[in-house]
């Protein structure tokens, strides 16, 4: 039933052109700490360590209540690097709902 439902959803994203983003290659190889900053309650981070011996790149990805949500900038992370990756949401809406991490192989 899986494999028809795929085939369905390929399908109608191919005929009404919609392009469907590929996903993040081998996500959570990295060991991160993400949330909502103590200091801030509009800021949010990742904070990850590679314990790998491959490179890889992440980011943080903001989900933000009532504002647009916003990703920070991509950290290179190589084997047994740390980093930090933040964003911070529009003043005007509700502060940080959420955050993920979206990490890729170099």
């Amino acid at each position: 039933m899986n494999r028809k439902l795929a085939l369905a959803a390929g399908i109608a994203a191919a005929l009404s052109g919609l392009v469907i983003p590929a996903a993040p290659a081998s996500a959570g190889s990295l060991q991160c700490n993400s949330g909502r900053a103590p200091e801030d309650s509009y800021v949010g981070r990742a904070d990850c360590h590679n314990p790998t011996g491959q490179t890889w790149v992440y980011r943080a990805v903001i989900t933000c209540g009532w504002s647009p949500d916003v990703v920070g900038p991509w950290v290179t992370l190589g084997p047994g690097a740390s980093g930090r990756s933040e964003g911070k949401c529009a003043s005007w809406g509700s502060g940080v709902g959420a955050v993920g991490v979206d990490e890729r192989g170099a």
